[in-house]
């Protein structure tokens, strides 16, 4: 039994191998269990394998790569074309196989153990983000029903509500007060547990040389730019700047036949929190070019008068991504000047826009 590729169905349990030999017959069809897995591929003769790109996936390219095998992980959109039948273990297992041997496919740079650590703390503060903000717009909500209206932000919210439980005029019950108090106390602790990890963040920024590299480009600060060097990880895997941008979902979208292009609004393809850090950087750096106004006219404020504000944001997000390529792979410091004539090619962005 001659096995040159596997398509392994990934699982928390059971893992489904299917493996196929030099002419592309089925050779192998097995079911493995969890602890099953470390002994049939430290024995298996070294081939190429192919993995969907979901939960557990790096950890086993990882540790496959260490027998000696080729592992390639695919995105799941891709994988779906090739499922012949309808959706199991065996049949995703086939079509993995099938999948990862198409010389046009696309495939996913594994991911090391320092990326996915940088990668942890930045989703598990995403997530204490987003909880902080549900539960202060449910205090807002719940405090509006009683006539008290607090403003937006967490500093109004820490100064307005404690005026408004101390206000004995206001129609809220003793009950009322003591629910605020303590949502307005779990709010704090999801402030301080966001403060400590973008500490640790922060500290992981100072120590890594191309996060500082990237830290230089306006619009990217240490939170995005840790996300950045961590989420990309090889960047050799994308030809030029361009791919990066499309990578991010900050290209146009085409909706093009018959000879006619035609170009809608960006894709919004890839990580969606990659993509917000860029945005809203690049919409904090055009606030804060604007403030300053010093120096001639640049392709940005040529930009701007031309475009809505948020085109400008994009353009200069998808700007930076490009820049985020170059400068990681040519491993050099932002020059802020450099290449100022070709600039202007950011503008097709805009009118695609």
């Amino acid at each position: 039994m001659n096995i040159t590729t596997i398509g392994l169905d990934l699982a928390k349990s059971v893992f489904q191998v299917h493996g196929v030999d030099e002419t592309g017959r089925a050779v192998l069809k097995k079911q493995l269990n969890r602890h099953q897995m470390a002994e049939f591929f430290a024995l298996l003769p070294p081939c190429l394998i192919g993995m969907e790109a979901c939960g557990g996936a790096h950890h086993w390219a990882r540790k496959l790569k260490a027998y000696g095998h080729e592992v390639r992980l695919i995105a799941p959109q891709y994988v779906k074309p090739y499922v012949k039948s309808q959706k199991n273990d065996a049949a995703d297992a086939q079509a993995i196989c099938e999948a990862v041997g198409r010389p046009s496919m696309r495939f996913v740079a594994a991911k090391t153990v320092d990326q996915q650590s940088v990668l942890a703390l930045h989703t598990a503060r995403s997530g204490f983000v987003k909880a902080r903000t549900a539960l202060s717009n449910q205090i807002r909500g719940l405090l509006a029903e009683f006539g008290v209206v607090v403003p937006k932000g967490l500093s109004s919210l820490a100064q307005r509500v404690p005026e408004a439980l101390e206000d004995g005029l206001n129609e809220l019950t003793g009950g009322v007060r003591l629910l605020i108090e303590r949502l307005l106390e779990q709010v704090k602790q999801l402030d301080e547990l966001v403060k400590r990890l973008e500490l640790q963040i922060r500290q992981w920024a100072v120590q890594d040389e191309s996060a500082k590299r990237l830290q230089q480009v306006p619009g990217i600060g240490p939170i995005t730019a840790t996300a950045l060097v961590a989420a990309l990880g090889d960047v050799s895997q994308f030809k030029d700047g361009r791919q990066v941008a499309a990578w991010l979902g900050l290209v146009p979208r085409q909706h093009s036949s018959g000879g006619k292009t035609v170009l809608l609004g960006i894709t919004k393809r890839g990580d969606s929190y990659l993509r917000t850090l860029l945005v809203h950087g690049a919409r904090s750096a055009i606030l804060a070019a604007q403030r300053r106004q010093e120096g001639p006219p640049s392709w940005m404020s040529r930009l701007l008068e031309r475009k809505h504000p948020n085109v400008a944001c994009v353009a200069l997000a998808n700007r930076n991504a490009r820049i985020v390529w170059a400068l990681l792979t040519h491993k050099r410091d932002y020059e802020p000047q450099y290449g100022v004539k070709g600039a202007d090619e950011n503008l097709s962005l805009a009118q695609a826009l």
